[in-house]
């Protein structure tokens, strides 16, 4: 079975680069779709769903004490089950055959038998693709590429240890 995981620096093209590396093989392509499957799972909003697992589980939402037991935030537990979801669906899709899965910590996730994949770019290609591909300032652009830098290393450091 051939499945591939591409983990990628925001606008390094390696979500078109991933699509087309599916195209070539004839193989599944698998990225929003991961999304959509835990909502359609979960009841809830796709939105909602990408904003909660990208923004983790903050360093604040620790357990709360009552007495003798404790509890743990109402975030936390969603995040925790949003995270179950996302490695059962990443489990299912590449259990259904050769794929290529983008992002979502796939890379991680699926420990075996996997080509993983991280595809980078020079700072400054990234914030000319940017500016292209989102029609923004080079001043915009530059500061959404730092911003997605740091949010995609938090996230993949928090959710991967």
């Amino acid at each position: 079975m051939k499945i591939i995981t591409i983990s990628r620096e925001f606008g390094s093209g390696g979500r078109e680069l991933g699509k087309r590396l599916a195209d070539a093989l004839g193989i599944a392509y698998f990225d929003r779709e991961i999304i959509e499957e835990i909502a359609k799972k979960t009841s809830l909003d796709a939105e909602y769903i990408e904003r909660t697992l990208d923004a983790g589980i903050s360093a604040g939402a620790f357990p709360i004490t009552y007495s003798r037991t404790f509890s743990l935030p109402h975030s936390v537990n969603t995040t925790a089950s949003l995270l179950a979801q996302q490695h059962k669906i990443v489990h299912s899709l590449a259990a259904r055959g050769d794929c290529v899965i983008v992002g979502r910590c796939a890379n991680n996730i699926l420990t075996d038998h996997a080509l993983k994949v991280f595809i980078y770019a020079p700072f400054e290609d990234r914030v000319q693709t940017v500016m292209k591909r989102l029609d923004r300032e080079e001043k915009s652009a530059r500061k959404l590429v730092k911003r997605m830098d740091k949010e995609r290393r938090a996230y993949f450091e928090f959710f991967t240890d």
